[in-house]
């Protein structure tokens, strides 16, 4: 894939976060989804690829979601996973921490993630190789302060702030360890993992599938580690993993799993501010946003910040 690419991708995820953020605290979680799925899929039309959604939007009428195409060219055909809101309700009431973001791969290298649960746990650099979900929460924890040289007592480990979790939670503070509790995005959680300027050593706990084919996405270009498996809340949800050919319900998957291959991108714009990136500030006649772009194949980070002139922009 052209290097070039990502560039025009980070556009994408601009336009999603600069329409969302305009619906920032004002109480409706519909509306500003459906605004930004319009920019971002508005911008995509421009984009020179075709681009197969194989982890979009769970609604089967949205221009995003699953087994759409995206793009204007015939090549190169990548697989796409996106999230024009990483935390639609936190977004509506005037939360932290929401983003949007894409991930972009050859086509066939991305898992094809039904819209359930999955447990993870995910890990930056020095945590690569140390991590097993099989394993205890302490198991876990111990084996990553010991990889980083780090005292128990001062591992920070990002959780979703949710019922669900109250055992695991229980469990880390009788451990030692310190707990970041998010609202949403567990994107921004597991990717923060993996940088250097932020103070999460791990993510844990169940969240969306689909998020964690992006997440996975960002963390291969970030040389981390993810593991992760499919959580089941009745029949249903069997059902749909074992629609797209999966046999091994129970299958623990790898990062490379989750997203293989040299050809991945990953770009992310922060909505409102966040683990991962500040959000969109208005002024005068346009905005300033701030994305994250990744690409594996050069281990290449690049941080953007854009001043968007809506004079300009007939599609804000």
């Amino acid at each position: 894939m052209d290097r070039n690419l990502a560039l025009e991708v980070v556009r994408v995820t601009e336009a999603a976060a600069l329409w969302a953020a305009r619906y920032y605290g004002r109480g409706d979680e519909a509306l500003a989804s459906k605004n930004a799925v319009e920019a971002m899929s508005k911008v995509f039309s421009t984009v020179s690829f075709k681009g197969h959604i194989i982890s979009g939007v769970n609604n089967p009428d949205s221009p995003l979601s699953n087994g759409r195409i995206l793009g204007h060219a015939d090549q190169p055909q990548v697989d796409i996973a996106l999230t024009p809101i990483d935390g639609h309700a936190t977004l509506a009431q005037g939360g932290y921490n929401t983003i949007s973001a894409i991930a972009i791969a050859e086509h066939g290298s991305m898992l094809n993630a039904p819209p359930i649960y999955m447990e993870k746990i995910a890990v930056g650099k020095e945590g690569r190789g140390v991590i097993d979900i099989t394993q205890s929460p302490e198991v876990n924890i111990k084996r990553v302060a010991r990889a980083k040289g780090k005292y128990i007592e001062d591992i920070t480990v990002c959780i979703l702030d949710r019922e669900r979790h109250r055992e695991l939670v229980e469990r880390i503070r009788a451990l030692g360890a310190r707990i970041k509790l998010i609202k949403d995005g567990d994107i921004s959680g597991a990717i923060a993992t993996a940088l250097d300027d932020t103070p999460i050593d791990m993510l844990m706990g169940v969240g969306g599938a689909r998020e964690g084919i992006l997440s996975a996405a960002a963390l291969k270009c970030l040389d981390g580690d993810m593991q992760a498996r499919f959580v089941y809340r009745d029949e249903r949800d069997k059902e749909l993993v074992k629609a797209l050919g999966i046999t091994d319900l129970d299958k623990i998957y790898t990062l490379s799993d989750l997203a293989k291959g040299e050809n991945i991108m990953f770009s992310a714009t922060g909505i409102s501010d966040g683990e991962l990136l500040p959000g969109v500030r208005f002024m005068a006649g346009g905005a300033k946003t701030h994305s994250i772009i990744m690409r594996y194949k050069t281990h290449t980070i690049r941080y953007i910040t854009a001043i968007h002139r809506f004079d300009y922009k007939p599609v804000y």
